[in-house]
């Protein structure tokens, strides 16, 4: 397993409603993730700066690399556009996040 960390912007005040769309998440777009080999996918929120902060572990590089060209992936991200910062294809702006220490 491979992990890794990324940010997002979310724009102030949909802390609510990021929350209420991701409680109701998309039965096909959890089992996407889920054959695409996530594991202990987390987001969290700072509420000061409105950055979420995401964390998973993959199975496979090469897998995880081809999730946005699918198209459930697609249909969430434009779901999901009016609340984010995000690129022109409705992807959401993720930096990712260098792991500087790991307990196991």
């Amino acid at each position: 397993m491979k992990r890794l960390a990324f940010k997002m912007q979310l724009k102030p005040g949909y802390a609510a409603e990021y929350q209420k769309r991701h409680d109701t998440i998309w039965p096909e777009l959890k089992q996407l993730l889920k054959e695409t080999g996530i594991h202990h996918y987390g987001i969290y929120l700072d509420r000061e700066t409105n950055i979420l902060f995401a964390a998973l572990e993959i199975e496979n590089e090469a897998t995880y690399a081809a999730l946005p060209q699918h198209p459930v992936m697609q249909k969430w991200w434009k779901y999901m556009a009016d609340i984010m910062e995000t690129h022109p294809d409705h992807s959401p702006i993720s930096i990712p996040l260098e792991e500087m220490f790991y307990l196991e």
